[in-house]
């Protein structure tokens, strides 16, 4: 009798803890798709490129840019954001908590930290100005070429990712609501607010999995938002979405990795 007790008492706190994890799991998934927080012109800028569910089922995303003297392949985990970037001449990569550095030939010559994420967040806009700590405001339209281009401002609370003072500004298509350009300041070096305001144009997007992602990427010369001519395009390739997570050392500092130090965004 004592045992039969034991067994269904058991067998009840198991069942309480089944039905709490489904229901903090679907908790957790409304607040996924929960778009209320965002802008109504954002949230069609959203669903033009697949919708912003879509591009929370994925888990990886990987792309190639064809440098001409040492090719790049981005590896990014969407839930974590630890990323690896890999090339012939050295391997660098954010760990969750430390970026990282393997370059026995001592070849690279930039700043990782400013680097290692650099180009994943241009690659998954718009779906990167979903992130938390986001605040939206008001922008004035983009004219380019006759045609003029509604946007969105988006700057950062305190304390968000390696330069919190930085801005953005998104301009989408009026009739279609797909992204067109994205301007942005750069404070990482200095700290200090800019109001120079670089200029990409995004025209040429590619589907992936249900989701819209940029097939290249073009920056303009300008005079504030007077946009003039194109000057450098990245292309992206052996682009991939999947829903699996790679392997958990992957992203993980190599022993003869150096680490360097400086604030990571996440």
């Amino acid at each position: 009798m004592k045992n039969l007790t034991v067994l269904v008492l058991s067998l009840f706190i198991l069942s309480c803890n089944q039905k709490k994890e489904t229901k903090d799991s679907e908790q957790s998934k409304e607040e996924e798709t929960n778009v209320s927080i965002y802008p109504d012109k954002l949230i069609k800028v959203f669903k033009s490129h697949g919708g912003l569910q879509k591009w929370k089922e994925k888990r990886t995303l990987s792309f190639d840019i064809d440098k001409p003297e040492n090719p790049e392949t981005h590896i990014v985990d969407l839930f974590s954001r630890k990323d690896k970037i890999e090339t012939r001449n050295y391997t660098m990569g954010f760990d969750g908590g430390q970026v990282w550095l393997l370059d026995g030939k001592e070849s690279y010559k930039g700043d990782p930290v400013f680097y290692h994420n650099l180009m994943f967040y241009f690659y998954a806009m718009p779906f990167v100005l979903a992130d938390k700590g986001i605040v939206y405001g008001e922008t004035e339209n983009l004219s380019f070429e006759g045609r003029e281009y509604p946007g969105i401002s988006i700057s950062y609370s305190q304390g968000i990712g390696t330069s919190y003072k930085d801005e953005y500004f998104i301009h989408y298509n009026p009739d279609t609501y797909q992204m067109e350009w994205l301007g942005y300041t750069v404070t990482y070096r200095t700290g200090e607010k800019s109001d120079n305001i670089k200029w990409i144009r995004y025209n040429d997007w590619l589907r992936v999995d249900g989701v819209e992602l940029p097939k290249s990427i073009t920056w303009y010369k300008y005079e504030g938002k007077n946009i003039k001519e194109a000057v450098n395009t990245v292309s992206f390739e052996n682009v991939s979405l999947s829903v699996d997570k790679m392997p958990v050392h992957f992203y993980e500092k190599p022993e003869m990795a150096k680490v360097i130090e400086g604030k990571v965004q996440m």
